[in-house]
């Protein structure tokens, strides 16, 4: 059986520090990186606005696309985002509904 899974792009302010993860769980990842549960990159500096995810039928797939935006580059990740998001609006609203 194939379990889901998301990528997401999380920042801390326009043009500011970027994190890309993924997750079997959306939600409860991104309640997680704005209560700043983990230690690490995301909680030092502040990234808990989701500006960029994508959804998949199999984690697997989601595994190997969270690798493809990470060698992407800063640049390719701040384009993901303004593709959709062009003024870096928090989605978390949006995914809680």
């Amino acid at each position: 059986m194939k379990k889901p899974g998301y990528t997401y792009i999380l920042f801390n302010k326009r043009n500011g520090a970027l994190y890309a993860g993924v997750t079997s769980s959306l939600i409860q990842r991104i309640a997680q990186h704005k209560e700043g549960t983990f230690d690490g990159f995301a909680k030092k500096y502040g990234i808990n606005k989701l500006g960029y995810y994508e959804v998949f039928d199999d984690m697997r797939d989601a595994i190997a696309r969270e690798k493809q935006i990470k060698a992407g580059g800063r640049a390719a990740k701040m384009r993901l985002i303004e593709k959709d998001n062009p003024t870096w609006r928090d989605l978390w609203a949006d995914i809680v509904r």
